[in-house]
């Protein structure tokens, strides 16, 4: 290993020291998993551009890491891009001074992400309460205290002030925000009600997945109660469209409520227990059974919390999307 570090400039992003537990693993992996908010691309270029470091050394991809390594990357400085408020409609549950409850569409994204800097839940939340939205998070995600996946339909609180936020955020951390979503999964479930209580962390190999398999996963619990089950696996779509290629034949209309509250939980506890949502085409069959259909087929209706100014009890539904009701009149 030849040359000088980048990570000796002045701005250094990270710095890592590898413990007996994370040896032999690759260096691309690795940062992978540390640094969430960095593509798997776009940390393999900065390996390449010798931005990645072991022992204030440039190292390649490959490179595998031993204890007591130190680890330094180096981001080159970027300019965050201009978010702009747009006039989208909001569909809202709940308003006052303090949140803001809305019930999110199927395929909005909620905050600006590379490749996503308008039609934003964002974008709209900008327009419509202009310059009362918290300033925690930042520039990019101004009033937004948690997510809900693109395709995942249904409530979702947003914060108008700090204090609020702080608030929301607390309650979040120790997981005492009820949280009750709706979805459809593969199969018929055996039992009336049920507990998947998995670790989830980060997919060992496919690192934009995650996995009841990972070695660090967290904590994660889902309650889930069936609301029906349809036996004969073979039901019309609303467009006249059969749904086959079931795993497990049927399917089941679930209730889930989360007691912890991790990235993609349901989608992968159901996974993990041979029932993936439909339409899920990461966690479930390539290949979506209903034509047209985009997406998992999950909402979250029910979302309780303590409010921040009051400190009542707060709960509010979002009714079910019209493709979801749809689905259930054709099964």
């Amino acid at each position: 290993m030849n040359g000088s570090c980048a990570a000796e400039r002045e701005d250094v992003l990270k710095e890592f020291y590898i413990t007996e537990n994370q040896e032999e693993e690759r260096i691309d992996r690795y940062l992978a998993e540390m640094l969430p908010d960095c593509s798997r691309s776009y940390i393999q270029k900065l390996i390449k551009e010798k931005l990645v470091c072991v022992n204030k050394l440039p190292v390649k991809a490959s490179y595998r890491l031993l204890p007591g390594d130190l680890v330094t990357v180096t981001v080159p400085e970027s300019k965050e891009p201009d978010i702009e408020p747009e006039n989208i409609p909001l569909d809202i549950l709940y308003e006052d001074s303090d949140i803001i409850i809305v019930n999110k569409p199927k395929q909005m994204v909620v905050h600006p992400a590379p490749g996503h800097y308008s039609g934003t839940l964002v974008n709209a939340l900008m327009y419509h309460c202009r310059d009362e939205l918290s300033g925690i998070n930042g520039m990019m995600r101004p009033g937004i205290v948690h997510r809900i996946d693109m395709d995942t339909t249904g409530s979702l609180v947003v914060c108008k002030n700090d204090i609020a936020h702080q608030s929301i955020a607390e309650q979040l951390k120790v997981h005492s925000i009820r949280r009750v979503y709706v979805a459809i999964v593969h199969g018929s479930v055996r039992d009336d009600k049920g507990t998947v209580d998995a670790p989830i962390g980060r997919h060992p190999v496919d690192r934009k997945k995650m996995s009841v398999h990972a070695k660090n996963g967290k904590r994660a619990v889902t309650h889930y109660r069936v609301l029906q089950r349809f036996q004969d696996g073979s039901p019309s779509a609303p467009s006249g469209a059969c749904i086959t290629g079931c795993p497990n034949g049927g399917y089941t209309y679930l209730e889930c409520e989360l007691e912890t509250g991790r990235t993609h939980q349901i989608r992968v506890h159901m996974a993990s227990i041979g029932h993936p949502l439909l339409g899920d085409l990461v966690y479930g069959p390539h290949r979506c059974p209903i034509p047209g259909l985009q997406g998992q087929t999950l909402h979250a209706k029910t979302l309780g919390l303590i409010h921040p100014r009051t400190g009542e009890y707060l709960e509010v539904e979002a009714p079910l999307p019209e493709y979801f009701t749809d689905l259930l009149a054709g099964l």
